[in-house]
């Protein structure tokens, strides 16, 4: 490898470690013909929806861009290095570092040149190669450049595994503030167009057994948190917008890394608390897996989610009402929502409790965390007399027992018990 790409990659893959949407969850490309690589399991450094670790090569095409996003390191203004790779570069490092086992797809994002088209063209120039050329069946993940045709996205759906289209502010008042060049219906149109393509592909192939893959991994978004004042109901709310309007895959919340001074922004050196960005993905789980609702997590009275605890915990605190809950009787739907009781153990609880009453022991083995559930449930153990606590009681019990489980687990990826 030369020194030019050896510099490029430096400044473009540094320039990357913004983008935080590189899942690679949900793919169904199969190699069935013996191309180069295979969407599966068994990498690292970016994560999948089921906890799987995968290893993408991700970088910018370029850092070059027309936009002056008070929020982006790559903006117009900022005194940075600038680089670009040709499509050819890209290619040629994808399939490289795939061969050495470094690598088992692509995470390929940009700044924009001139326009989205002929940035975005250039992106599916690289994707259309990998695929066609060189016969490559590893995962492509590409950023949708806001603004591009509805034919250059279609044409991008037929290569890439996933498309993702970054919202980018929480709201349209913090875009024209800190982006004021760039419009949110760029960003929403083609969202909408993607979503409709995909939902026609299934369509398509009920009828045609030939149908082409299209994104299979479907599209998501991200936006970036605490460049402006946007509370955690707002920010859930527009998440949950577009998981139900969209059929959206993920919702990313990239926390605002302050990179230079702009009256606009926070000072720098005031980074936004990662544990915030844990509680908003710990609250975005809940909502897609566990059946909970925006304003049972938050609401306007309380519109931003507990920095001690997790969601969970904290709406159980606040409906102490509903508990204790029998989970030899209780339904799957309330078993779930039970702090310390996962989704898989639910289920398990559910399963079990045919073949005899479950006791203490028996939740034990089933995987539930009883220092935490213990508060909430009652089982078939009479010798185990439950006392009636206040919710700041229990609160404080789980807090003093000084477990990373109970207290802020820094990883996006956390699962909620």
């Amino acid at each position: 490898m030369s020194e030019r790409i050896i510099e490029k990659l430096g400044i473009l893959a540094d320039a990357a470690k913004y983008d935080v949407s590189c899942s690679s969850s949900g793919s169904t490309r199969k190699n069935s013909n013996k191309g180069l690589g295979d969407t599966g399991n068994g990498i690292c450094h970016a994560y999948t929806e089921d906890g799987r670790c995968v290893s993408l090569l991700k970088i910018l095409l370029t850092n070059h861009c027309i936009f002056d996003c008070a929020y982006c390191v790559s903006r117009k203004s900022n005194d940075i290095r600038r680089a670009a790779f040709t499509v050819q570069e890209v290619v040629d490092l994808t399939i490289n570092f795939y061969r050495r086992n470094y690598i088992e797809g692509l995470f390929l994002s940009s700044g924009i040149f001139k326009d989205p088209d002929f940035t975005m063209e250039r992106l599916v120039r690289i994707a259309r190669k990998l695929r066609t050329e060189e016969n490559f069946h590893g995962y492509i993940h590409l950023k949708t450049i806001p603004g591009a045709s509805d034919e250059l996205i279609n044409e991008a759906g037929l290569y890439a595994d996933r498309l993702s289209i970054n919202v980018e502010m929480p709201t349209e008042a913090s875009l024209k503030l800190l982006a004021p060049d760039k419009k949110r219906e760029d960003m929403i149109r083609p969202m909408k167009h993607l979503h409709s393509a995909i939902l026609q592909n299934r369509e398509d192939k009920k009828v045609f057994r030939k149908t082409p893959l299209f994104v299979p991994a479907g599209q998501s978004t991200q936006m970036v948190i605490g460049a402006t004042p946007e509370n955690d109901l707002q920010i859930l709310g527009a998440a949950n917008a577009f998981y139900q309007k969209m059929n959206m895959k993920r919702v990313y919340y990239s926390g605002y890394i302050p990179i230079s001074s702009d009256n606009r922004l926070p000072a720098v050196g005031s980074p936004v608390p990662i544990v915030r960005e844990n509680r908003l993905y710990q609250a975005d789980w809940l909502m897609r897996f566990y059946g909970f609702k925006v304003n049972e997590l938050i609401s306007v009275e309380q519109p931003n989610l507990d920095m001690d605890i997790d969601p969970k915990l904290s709406w159980a605190l606040r409906n102490l009402n509903i508990f204790p809950v029998d989970v030899n009787k209780a339904d799957v739907e309330l078993i779930r929502r039970v702090p310390g009781i996962g989704i898989q153990s639910a289920q398990k609880i559910c399963a079990s409790r045919k073949f005899s009453k479950l006791n203490w022991e028996h939740l034990k083995k089933i995987g539930v965390q009883l220092s935490k559930a213990r508060h909430f449930i009652v089982c078939n153990s009479p010798e185990f007399q439950r006392k009636e606590f206040t919710a700041m009681q229990i609160k404080h019990q789980i807090l003093s027992l000084g477990n990373s489980k109970y207290r802020a687990n820094f990883s996006p990826q956390l699962k909620i018990f």
